[in-house]
């Protein structure tokens, strides 16, 4: 059966226990609907210009099977099947444009995340975590459009006011796909918590604490 999904084109993931040792490999339709453990790439770009540090933030393409529409990490994937994490870097090229190496981004950590997102998928991951230090203007970015509908810089002490309930919403500037022609635009919006795909306060721990190191 997974010789056969595979040869057909499916994603497949390897898979794990709770105690991350491999334990067989399965399609990624599988891996959704069953809660199988499995592993991803995250990397999180850093803009510290002028004193002010800021995430980048992708806006997931509508038309996406998880969390459409809704603000998410600068980059992130799926390891595929005999990948390792250091082959995750092939997201920042395929998403953003950023042709780069592993050695080049900092490594936060791993955090494994659980989300229930329906009766269908449960998401259940291992997310190696790293950040890179970019300085260029969001309208630089060869962002892919096929998966990326936009792309926003956010103030991390406004983020983390947000994720605290210290503020309602944010408003920033982005830059977003006019869905007719494909161009794309700078526009400037509002974002409640609602908005941004969901992390545990573990994960930001993780992410925050680094960036403090790093960069104070």
């Amino acid at each position: 059966m997974m010789e056969e999904e595979s040869m057909q084109g499916a994603e497949m993931f390897d898979i794990f226990n709770s105690e991350m040792i491999r334990i067989g490999t399965e399609s990624r339709t599988n891996v959704h609907a069953n809660g199988l453990w499995h592993q991803t790439f995250h990397c999180w770009i850093v803009n510290n210009h002028q004193g002010e540090r800021k995430l980048l933030f992708q806006m997931r393409h509508k038309d996406k099977d998880t969390y459409p529409g809704l603000l998410d990490i600068s980059c992130a994937g799926h390891l595929q099947s005999g990948e390792t994490v250091e082959d995750g870097v092939r997201e920042l090229q395929e998403e953003l444009g950023i042709s780069i190496s592993i050695e080049e981004l900092i490594y936060c950590g791993m955090v494994a995340e659980e989300h229930i997102i329906s009766e269908e998928c449960i998401d259940r991951e291992y997310n190696y975590i790293f950040v890179l230090e970019s300085i260029k203007a969001l309208e630089e970015y060869e962002f892919q459009k096929s998966e990326i509908s936009g792309l926003f810089y956010i103030n991390i002490s406004e983020f983390k006011e947000l994720l605290c309930g210290e503020i309602d919403f944010i408003e920033t500037e982005g830059v977003v796909i006019d869905g007719g022609s494909q161009s794309v635009s700078t526009v400037t919006r509002k974002f409640w918590g609602h908005d941004f795909t969901p992390k545990s306060m573990k994960y930001y721990q993780v992410l925050f604490g680094i960036i403090e190191i790093v960069w104070g």
